[in-house]
């Protein structure tokens, strides 16, 4: 198992899809700004934003066992009530698209 590119950890008033922009910007090494189209792909292409942060806005904290991992600009991202995790993906990479919970 390899170690995250970068992690952001909940701090209790947290924002799952924001956190997952600024994992991708520290990981590309680039202003969180710069993060979007054309360049990048909006993230509502992957995953719905709005609901990923409400299923997540009761358990901050780390109360729950949720897990949504999913493939994104190169990426596997990982969420959990602790915060996101994103791995550079290989190319021998499956898009294994789960929720869990």
């Amino acid at each position: 198992m390899s170690t995250p590119d970068e992690t952001s950890v909940s701090d209790g008033g947290w924002s799952p899809s924001q956190a997952i922009i600024e994992a991708i910007a520290a990981a590309e090494g680039i202003d969180v700004t710069d993060v979007e189209p054309p360049e990048y792909d909006p993230l509502f292409t992957v995953v719905n934003p709005e609901a990923l942060d409400d299923m997540f806005s009761t358990t901050v904290g780390g109360a729950s066992n949720t897990v949504v991992s999913f493939a994104y600009e190169g990426y596997e991202v990982v969420v959990r009530a602790e915060g996101v995790e994103v791995h550079e993906r290989s190319s021998t990479d499956s898009l294994d698209r789960s929720v869990e919970g």
